[in-house]
């Protein structure tokens, strides 16, 4: 195990006793210039181990992957990537740039192991957004990124279609697969998406936008729709209906959740937005199982949600999920979860 794993218990303390959001950036800022030196990057950094899968058609080292979130611009791709991750998914990436919600807007429940966040799709935007994702040598080197896209907060509900078109159009030609993020709850009206009609009007239109963008650049890219843990088991089946219909090669299942009934009276447990970390694994293990029914073998799952060990990651792919993402883990066990949940899966 790599020296820069063994540091962590003791990084975390320090971490821990700073704001969230600060620890996270904080964090990001050491990691990139850990691999910045070559020197370093040999001897801080693991090799990613090697446990191939195919996933919506594509080639992962290993099933192991980097849930969109703790880098929304793309600016540490490589960075993250040299974690031992099998694939790497960035964003949530939006037409303009936008500040998110006001801070505070991260907050650690550790006697749970979870984090609540607030962010609301707080990034840089699209040009930036591409110009870093351009710069990173991942892809080049063999590594499969998604790319997660999202909508504006200012941008009418009736109207997020042009947003996602938009973005679907910018990331295409530096993206292995998209991510569709219509499940975050800290949007206003986001997840009005994930139902009927709405539905059906968006992933028609990406099924278009898809078809003319694969004949422009003579190459298909999968994909994939995120959805929330909070729906009733009628939802999940008429999502699992819609999305082969229009020809969607995945679902992530699942984001964070609006639940709160396990994690009541702990401090911070009643501020708003999404819920992550082990709350939210047996919900989405649930979500998982029901659409593994409903969609059959054949289209991709990727499970999310709540994963802090092997043993929970194998619970994913047991489940149904052909691979898994990882994300409030690492704040909580650092880098060596990754490759403990390579190991189990």
């Amino acid at each position: 195990m790599s020296l820069f794993f063994n540091a962590y218990p003791l990084a975390r303390t320090a971490l821990f006793s700073l704001d969230a959001e600060t620890a996270h950036e904080l964090t990001l800022r050491r990691l990139q210039q850990v691999y910045d030196c070559r020197h370093t990057r040999r001897l801080l950094l693991p090799t990613t181990q090697s446990r191939p899968r195919t996933l919506m058609g594509l080639s992962l080292r290993n099933p192991v992957g980097l849930a969109a979130g703790l880098d929304k611009n793309g600016a540490h791709i490589d960075a993250l990537a040299a974690l031992g991750f099998g694939f790497v998914e960035v964003g949530t990436v939006t037409p303009r740039p936008q500040d998110g919600n006001p801070k505070p807007r991260l907050f650690r429940l550790p006697r749970a192991q979870a984090l609540i966040n607030r962010f609301g799709f707080n990034n840089l935007g699209l040009d930036a957004f591409i110009a870093n994702v351009r710069r990173s040598n991942f892809r080049q080197e063999g590594g499969i990124l998604g790319l997660n896209i999202g909508k504006n907060a200012a941008t009418p509900i009736e109207e997020a279609v042009n947003d996602y078109l938009t973005c679907l159009e910018g990331v295409y030609p530096h993206a292995d697969y998209v991510t569709v993020n219509i499940s975050s709850p800290n949007t206003t009206n986001l997840r009005a998406l994930q139902g009927g009609d709405e539905l059906t009007t968006l992933l028609s239109a990406l099924q278009q936008r898809r078809e003319e963008l694969a004949d422009r650049h003579g190459r298909f890219v999968p994909l994939a729709v995120k959805i929330a843990p909070d729906l009733s088991t009628e939802q999940i089946d008429a999502i699992a209906e819609l999305l082969p219909r229009f020809g969607m090669d995945g679902v992530i299942a699942t984001n964070t959740t609006l639940d709160r009934s396990k994690v009541q009276g702990l401090p911070h447990a009643d501020e708003s937005g999404g819920l992550s970390g082990p709350p939210v694994h047996e919900l989405s293990l649930a979500v998982i199982r029901r659409l593994r029914e409903r969609l059959g073998p054949d289209m991709a799952i990727i499970g999310v949600g709540g994963i802090l060990s092997g043993a929970q990651a194998r619970e994913k792919i047991e489940a149904g999920a052909d691979a898994v993402q990882l994300y409030t883990g690492l704040i909580y066990r650092g880098p060596a979860l990754v490759g403990e949940c390579v190991q189990a899966v």
